[in-house]
């Protein structure tokens, strides 16, 4: 890597026919070329693009600094006492709806678990176990009955297809907004507490 400009770069090479340069949002600067594109031209494309690089990682770093201004604070972490009253609130919460909207559905289901998922809201097996993420709780309520109805609908399609969102539509007709919330604000989830 040169480094007579004031920012260093990475430089990945791949079957594309133009050279670009990119400012990502945490602030590296990434060249993509031509894999026969010379280390001179590389060089040369950079220097002429030097002003735009160093404006755009200016505005990078103001972002990031915007994001962690506007951050919450940090939250201590959940003592083991506080968890196990929210899985059993969770339990409780989960156990109901999934009781209420199996009877309205038709189907049935073997045990529910709650557990504590990064990645996962919900899930259903094969068996039909259901498992929720206890932060739901935290929730608006239709964002929980959606989880429950979507889990509840793959005892009837194990899949996502048309007919898996239209058993969920005749259950909640305006599922797509907690579905939206649920991508768009979920994470926020894991900042409450």
């Amino acid at each position: 890597m040169l480094m007579n400009h004031p920012f260093s770069y990475e430089i990945i090479y791949s079957s594309r026919r133009t050279i670009a340069v990119q400012v990502t949002r945490d602030g590296r600067v990434v060249v993509r070329a031509p894999r026969r594109c010379s280390r001179a031209y590389i060089e040369g494309f950079i220097s002429k693009n030097e002003a735009w690089v160093l404006k755009h990682l200016e505005k990078a770093r103001e972002q990031e600094e915007a994001r962690k201004a506007s951050a919450p604070p940090e939250h201590p972490p959940l003592s083991a006492q506080d968890r196990a009253r929210y899985i059993r609130l969770a339990r409780d919460i989960f156990t109901r709806k999934a009781e209420y909207y199996a009877r309205i559905m038709g189907v049935s289901y073997g045990r529910i678990s709650i557990r504590e998922q990064k990645t996962r809201w919900g899930s259903c097996s094969s068996k039909g176990n259901l498992n929720f993420n206890w932060r739901l709780i935290l929730a608006p309520e239709e964002v929980l009955d959606y989880v429950v109805v979507h889990e509840l609908a793959h005892r009837r399609e194990m899949n996502h297809s048309k007919a898996f969102y239209s058993i969920v539509e005749s259950v909640l007709p305006d599922y797509k907004e907690p579905k939206k919330w649920l991508r768009d604000k979920g994470q926020t989830l894991w900042d409450i507490i």
